[in-house]
């Protein structure tokens, strides 16, 4: 596995790397997460209660989620990295809602915080390495793809052949 080549790379990777651990305790260690995130484990259920059925769903989605973050940086898919910062900030608020209308104990807040707080660091990540990009002079030998191209909102770069590619075609 490749390490992160941008700022906004790390802030992917670091969430991946984490909902994967989350998603491998959650299958594992059910209980563990769930007094992690402030609900009551009881020590038994009733009937039609599906609470460990739902858990293993939301883990195995968790772990699932990790190994698609960690695809992401290993491609530098930057495109994920923008509809991330999207989905995130919805999470924030949807389950910010959650917990203010009692669904969800105080404690899960710290759930939504981290989602809000990550859009919002790969969003000034996606920012800071575009600027990057943009401040760097263009020494890519002719034919050769500079990915911030497409990052940076500069038109794709012609080739040797003359031929215009899209920096983004590959994605």
């Amino acid at each position: 596995m490749r390490l992160p080549r941008s700022s906004a790379g790390w802030t992917i990777a670091v969430f991946g790397v984490l909902a994967l651990l989350m998603g491998a305790l959650g299958l594992l260690w059910p209980e563990a997460q769930l007094r992690m995130l402030g609900f009551e484990v009881p020590q038994s259920r009733a009937a039609g209660d599906y609470t460990g059925t739902f858990l293993t769903a939301s883990a195995m989605a968790s772990f699932n989620m990790g190994v698609y973050y960690l695809l992401a940086t290993a491609t530098e898919w930057r495109a994920f990295y923008r509809f991330t910062v999207v989905f995130r900030l919805v999470t924030f608020t949807v389950f910010t809602i959650v917990v203010l209308a009692d669904v969800a104990p105080g404690r899960f807040f710290m759930v939504a915080l981290w989602e809000g707080l990550g859009a919002v660091a790969t969003a000034v990540a996606l920012h800071l390495d575009a600027r990057r990009a943009a401040a760097a002079p263009d020494a890519a030998e002719p034919g050769r793809r500079v990915p911030a191209a497409a990052d940076s909102g500069r038109p794709a770069a012609a080739s040797a052949d003359g031929a215009s590619r899209s920096a983004g075609a590959d994605r």
